[in-house]
């Protein structure tokens, strides 16, 4: 097959409606990129709307000029959280869902944190990141306590402020409670360090945020794009999602302004094999705080950043975008809704076709594999074919 490069985008967050199963996760009638849009007149992106994201969702326009592959992807794993979304777009699958604390965690896992810290911990609840940090931020100032939450996602989230726990101090506390701690039936998904800076009153996190998450338990297409000596390029945070296995380049950068600052300096780069970039601003700015307007001023801008990067892009390459996960900031909470993903392809060879709805994130994950021409052991059926790639 023709493919020397391919492009994976993953935009945090945007589901694009309700998956039949929502009812069970309090998400029914769910739909963020339709709410946004629905609540948000005059909003403008033809380069989305050009690849078919118009036939995703009834409030956004259509275009009969479509000039890529679209459709829409459900997840087959059972959750909603980044980990699961992510490993699954890399066709594995989560079957067995991570362990969850709605009340907080037991004194199995808060008792030794808290003989290795040396405090006893503040919070210890589900809560918003944001609204925790204001509301015990002064104590912790005060007697030097970490902050210690959760969210309807499987992580262990620790708090502190960096002018009282240094952040190299903070990350050793988290990586004891990933490798010592969090193990077994309280394996969750990812131990978060959430420094943050500031006064009573004005408190703000910073941008030394820092996954420690679970290694995948199988090998994922990253592993095998990078075995079969291809170059792996990932720009952010899919980097501590994938644990670094399978990557083979790393850029760190944290917003969406300077990841796709990174992905133009990218795709300047002659190499065969995947760029990856998990655009998290969607989720973490605006889908948690449920900021409609700022959601839809963050697409705009990626709208405008993609029109630019398409016109970079070789004969020979393919670009995916999709998400891992909705989070839809017109709905009751702050957390992750259980929704579609949208599935949009774009190459100079590839059909403007529909591709249906796909009953696994894992397809995309199998058609990157059958394109690079990489054999992998994923699951997800390959829609390489329906593209217009033949072998």
């Amino acid at each position: 097959m023709n493919v020397h490069r391919i492009v994976i985008l993953v935009l945090d967050g945007l589901g694009v409606g309700a998956l039949p199963d929502a009812y069970l996760y309090g998400d029914e009638g769910s739909n963020t990129l339709g709410h946004v849009l629905s609540a948000s007149p005059g909003y403008s992106l033809p380069g989305l709307v050009s690849l078919g994201l118009g036939e995703l969702v009834e409030s956004l326009e259509t275009t009969p000029q479509i000039r890529g592959a679209y459709g829409k992807m459900a997840q087959r794993s059972r959750g909603k959280d980044t980990i699961s979304g992510h490993w699954e777009l890399a066709g594995v699958p989560v079957d067995q869902p991570f362990p969850v604390y709605p009340q907080g965690f037991p004194e199995a896992v808060i008792t030794p944190f808290e003989a290795y810290v040396g405090k006893r911990v503040l919070g210890n609840l589900a809560a918003s990141g944001t609204e925790i940090i204001n509301h015990l931020g002064k104590a912790h100032l005060e007697t030097g306590r970490p902050i210690v939450y959760t969210s309807a996602d499987s992580v262990f989230q620790v708090a502190a402020h960096e002018d009282v726990v240094p952040v190299e101090t903070l990350y050793d506390w988290c990586v004891k409670a990933r490798k010592e701690i969090f193990l077994g039936e309280h394996a969750v998904g990812r131990v978060i360090a959430r420094p943050f800076q500031g006064s009573a009153g004005h408190f703000f996190r910073t941008e030394n945020r820092k996954d420690f998450s679970l290694p995948p338990p199988a090998p994922t297409l990253l592993d095998a794009v990078s075995q079969a000596g291809l170059e792996v390029w990932v720009v952010g945070k899919a980097y501590d999602i994938f644990s670094g296995q399978g990557i083979t380049r790393h850029q760190q950068d944290r917003g969406n302004k300077g990841i796709m600052q990174s992905l133009m300096g990218c795709i300047e780069q002659p190499f065969r094999g995947i760029i990856w970039a998990t655009l998290v601003d969607f989720d973490m700015l605006y889908g948690h705080r449920n900021d409609v307007k700022g959601f839809l001023g963050a697409l705009e801008v990626f709208d405008q950043f993609l029109r630019a990067f398409i016109s970079r892009l070789h004969e020979e390459d393919v670009l995916f975008i999709t998400a891992d996960h909705g989070c839809d900031p017109t709905f009751a909470g702050t957390d992750h809704t259980r929704e579609y993903v949208p599935l949009l392809v774009y190459g100079r060879q590839v059909k403007a076709i529909s591709l249906g709805t796909r009953q696994s994130f894992a397809d995309l994950g199998a058609t990157v594999a059958d394109l690079l021409g990489v054999a992998a052991s994923l699951e997800g059926v390959s829609f390489a074919r329906d593209l217009n790639y033949k072998e």
